[in-house]
């Protein structure tokens, strides 16, 4: 009997959590409700599988807001340029309709330049008969969706405002009974959360979907490749003179990116951007100490003057950018997603479309085991998943780690062939359709 859809935790003046019930056994527990984790749950209500997705932040943080921002002070700094793949999945799922079209900012072209050169790349959603390269969303509006779908979801309990205490394994109990059609186990153990309060949760797969700094992930001492940017990256919206006409632009410089991604507004006078610019730690320093009239007028160099004057921006915000992965996804009926298995550079936008890439793939491996009557920790299957994602992630990581490298050497033969590279990429149809196919998601 599954509970109620939604389990919210009042502390009381103690400081002690209540819940309506001691522990509660399931199949799969998902630690983090943001996107990813959010979008794994929504995917498995079809499977009959008992499912509890816990996250400390409240139910209340994740309501869906109607309001249309109508000053750079009211939209949130932090957004997804989403691919056409994750457009899809977010589609399929539900969470796409209930979007507003306010709230959805389609881009049909993207300009890539280097600062120190005359060559460009561009990149246009006609050429690919498309009639758009890709979507810019508030990250707010995802969630918000998202949850608003989850509240719904019969298989699947939902703990909000819920911290966990402790993190532990304890040997499979051969009582627990699955709510599907499972004859088989592979003997892994099962993980049990306790939550401060009191609750219990076992399962027999739990899937890390918290953040960069995965709980989860150091608990269970997974394995990590990781290294320092020596970047900060600054966000922000900013208003500009000139429209945006529906273009993401990116200029590279040898102190570090910067992009402008287009938004929409109340008037849908297309002078909103949302901004990530990129910059070595102490020039980073240096540019969030400014007041506001020169950041603007910084800000304004940075991107040449393409949309003329910066007239607004939005407090700024700043967060070091650091690399990070996984070295194994699986371990003993615990998998990562999301960025608890990989954090990239934000410079193409791909981290959260990673993300929704791992949920596909471990869909797919989970509707296996429902199909096949095998355990949802069978680590033959899992490993399916982790070989499906492991690789693309590695690329990516690459292919990103290789443009940042390049833009920033000073060599000025360097620099000859890297705009020369621009200007030959640039006319070369097939390969520029290949690589807006990747970046698409395609």
């Amino acid at each position: 009997m599954f509970m109620d859809k939604k389990v919210e935790f009042d502390t009381p003046k103690d400081g002690v959590l209540n819940s309506p019930m001691n522990e509660e056994a399931v199949d799969i527990l998902i630690v983090g409700a943001g996107m990813v984790g959010a979008a794994l749950a929504l995917s498995l209500q079809s499977l009959p599988y008992r499912i509890a997705l816990v996250d400390s932040q409240a139910e209340g943080t994740f309501r869906q807001t109607t309001s249309t921002p109508q000053s750079v002070s009211e939209f949130e700094p932090r957004v997804s340029a989403l691919t056409l793949a994750s457009q899809s999945l977010l589609a399929e799922l539900g969470v796409w309709s209930s979007l507003l079209p306010t709230q959805i900012s389609p881009y049909r072209e993207m300009h890539v330049w280097d600062e120190l050169g005359t060559e460009h790349i561009h990149f246009d959603a006609a050429d690919m008969q498309r009639s758009e390269l890709g979507f810019i969303v508030e990250n707010r509006h995802l969630i918000a969706s998202m949850h608003t779908q989850l509240l719904q979801q019969e298989n699947l309990d939902c703990f909000f405002g819920a911290n966990i205490d402790s993190i532990s394994r304890a040997p499979h109990r051969s009582s627990h009974r699955s709510s599907h059609r499972t004859s088989t186990t592979d003997g892994s153990p099962e993980s049990v959360i306790s939550l401060k309060g009191g609750q219990i949760l076992r399962a027999k797969l739990l899937v890390a979907a918290d953040g960069a700094n995965s709980l989860v992930r150091s608990r269970f001492s997974f394995p990590m490749r990781e290294w320092d940017y020596g970047h900060q990256a600054i966000v922000t919206t900013v208003k500009t003179e000139q429209t945006h006409g529906k273009i993401a632009r990116q200029r590279f410089s040898e102190s570090g990116p910067v992009a402008f991604l287009p938004l929409n507004d109340t008037e849908n006078s297309g002078r909103y951007s949302s901004i990530v610019w990129s910059l070595e730690t102490e020039r980073a320093k240096q540019v969030m100490s400014l007041d506001k009239t020169e950041f603007m007028a910084q800000l304004t160099l940075a991107i040449e003057g393409r949309l003329g004057e910066i007239e607004d921006v939005a407090t700024r915000h700043s967060f070091p950018l650091r690399q990070r992965h996984a070295k194994t996804y699986v371990d003993n009926g615990v998998v990562l997603i999301g960025d608890a298995a990989h954090t990239i550079h934000p410079l193409a936008g791909q981290g959260v479309n990673l993300g929704f890439k791992d949920v596909s793939a471990l869909k797919k491996v989970l509707q296996q085991a429902y199909d096949d009557r095998l355990s949802v920790s069978n680590d033959l299957l899992l490993r399916r998943y982790q070989r499906a994602r492991q690789s693309d992630n590695v690329i990516m990581m690459g292919v990103m780690e290789g443009f940042k490298r390049m833009f920033e050497q000073q060599d000025p033969l360097v620099r000859l062939v890297r705009n020369l590279g621009m200007a030959w990429v640039n006319k070369q149809r097939f390969i520029k359709h290949e690589i807006a196919k990747q970046a698409m998601g395609l």
